[in-house]
């Protein structure tokens, strides 16, 4: 008599596979996976020969950008690094170019191309990371970073190279098609460097460069891996489904592999070759400050291959870009202009709350003081910002306060600024408006290409008028200088002055003052 067995549950499935695994671990170590292939009993939903499979999701890869487009797209959210973006852009073109020929011309990729895989140099915190994600984003392709030091060589603890191809798959969303035309970018990459006095077997380091070498060269990658509970539960339920389990693979020939790291040390075998060679602009090099940039800008293969790179993988990344270490100015224009800048989550952290902050130009400018000091570039920016700003965060959204200024004093000094906004509305009211003033004139140069500065008494006189008539700082100063966009073009005109320091007397009498400056304009001018 034949009995019907009960048909296992995807839940049954995954917790017999996950105890059997862990039974073969105890018993063998990590080195063992388990492979699953369900060929006996009924599926789940009989498989017939009419029966649709799931259509693959297919990906028209429409790429159509030139090298100054991209550079001007980085240029929105990545301050400096200049020769990094145009290197980066013409390298992504070349790359995609090709990728769209081959796409529309399946014949073209038989034809000889040398990838444009790229490696990175540059100190922490300069942008890296952030130039490529954009990168990715721009073009609409998936992209999966990765630090080297979590693989290792295939079969020992660690992970696998060919995970980064499945995490490629994933971040795609299961689109195999997109996922071949992906960016995957290896941080730290210089950890994997081989140390020359190794002995014995290199399994995080030459093994892994090994490993990456067959991807960047080309390869198919299974995306069902041994060890994979998860994909191996996926086979399972498509055998449920159809009746059989598809073989999945990807090709890594249009992958963009890119690698970076600081890559210390690096310098120093340069600067020896170059020393010891003293040919053509080395001599100038060396009476140069000596700079680790200043260096890496000349890296050839070989300085990678002293550095610890086997040559045929350091013969696979030929475009080698160099990121700038970052100085107080570069992080202050980080914060003020960047699309991507820190404050923005600060605003809107604070504005959950019904509170508005503003930052001050002298507190952007002594937060850039106080993370360069950390030499950690741009990171550094957050951990200033949270220091100070933590207790606001936790203290503010419980009091009246719905505005302040985050000024010097309140980086320097958080804990006093935060009693004194709390205690003292009238100081923070003052705060608040000197610093709409500031804005005030800041728009008004934006607006108007003149640059104006209300001096410290006429920022008061402006900040009581603000209070007393119980106006916004916008209107007093619109009808204060309602006139003055024309006079002043007329003194730009005559004398070619652009920039204006307005008193208080221009707030008390700003009809006649300006009358008086025209005049004096044209004596100048005769």
């Amino acid at each position: 008599m034949i009995t019907n067995k009960k048909i296992p549950t995807e839940e049954d499935l995954q917790r017999e596979i996950q105890e059997f695994q862990e039974n073969l671990k105890k018993k063998y170590g990590d080195r063992i996976g388990v492979g699953v292939d369900f060929r006996s009993g009924q599926p789940h939903q009989e498989a017939t020969d009419d029966a649709d499979p799931e259509p693959k999701k297919t990906f028209d890869l429409k790429f159509d950008l030139k090298p100054k487009e991209i550079k001007k797209y980085l240029d929105r959210y990545i301050i400096k690094q200049d020769a990094a973006k145009k290197a980066l852009a013409i390298a992504v073109c070349d790359h995609y170019n090709h990728v769209r020929e081959c796409h529309e011309n399946p014949e073209i990729a038989d034809t000889d191309y040398s990838k444009q895989n790229i490696v990175m140099l540059g100190p922490t915190g300069v942008g890296k990371t952030y130039l490529i994600r954009h990168i990715a984003k721009l073009i609409g392709v998936p992209f999966v970073k990765a630090d080297a030091t979590r693989f290792s060589e295939t079969g020992y603890v660690g992970a696998n190279v060919d995970d980064l191809i499945r995490e490629l798959v994933s971040q795609a969303d299961d689109n195999l098609e997109l996922a071949q035309y992906g960016i995957i970018y290896l941080d730290e990459a210089d950890k994997i460097a081989t140390p020359p006095n190794i002995i014995g077997r290199d399994v995080s380091g030459r093994g892994v460069q090994i490993g990456l070498l067959k991807l960047m060269e080309e390869t198919e990658v299974d995306l069902r891996a041994g060890n994979d509970v998860a994909s191996q539960m996926r086979a399972a339920m498509q055998f449920q489904k159809q009746g059989k389990v598809d073989k999945e693979v990807i090709n890594t020939r249009h992958i963009l592999f890119i690698i970076s790291g600081a890559f210390t040390g690096l310098e120093k075998i340069i600067k020896q070759r170059m020393h010891h060679n003293r040919i053509g602009f080395n001599a100038d090099v060396a009476q140069q400050k000596e700079e680790v940039a200043q260096y890496l800008e000349h890296v050839t293969p070989k300085d990678f291959i002293d550095f610890g790179f086997e040559p045929e993988f350091i013969g696979r990344l030929p475009v080698h870009v160099i990121c700038n270490e970052l100085e107080v100015d570069d992080l202050y224009y980080i914060l003020k202009h960047s699309e991507g800048s820190i404050i923005r989550q600060y605003e809107n952290a604070f504005k959950a709350y019904g509170i508005a902050v503003y930052f001050s130009d002298g507190g952007l400018r002594r937060i850039a003081e106080n993370a360069i000091e950390q030499k950690t570039g741009a990171r550094a920016l957050m951990t200033v910002c949270e220091r100070s700003l933590r207790n606001y965060k936790f203290e503010l959204p419980s009091t009246n306060v719905k505005e302040f200024v985050v000024t010097i004093d309140v980086i320097e000094d958080p804990d006093k600024e935060l009693h004194y906004i709390i205690q003292d509305s009238n100081y923070n009211k003052r705060n608040v408006l000197c610093e709409q003033v500031r804005r005030y004139e800041y728009s008004f140069h934006a607006k108007h290409s003149l640059n104006i500065v209300f001096n410290e008494e006429a920022t008061n006189l402006i900040s009581d008028k603000a209070i007393t008539e119980d106006k916004s700082v916008q209107n007093i100063c619109d009808s204060i200088l309602e006139s003055y966009q024309h006079g002043l073009n007329l003194i730009k005109q005559n004398t070619g002055q652009t920039s204006f320091t307005f008193p208080k007397d221009v707030i008390e009498d700003p009809d006649a003052i300006l009358e008086e400056w025209i005049r004096d304009s044209y004596n100048t001018k005769r």
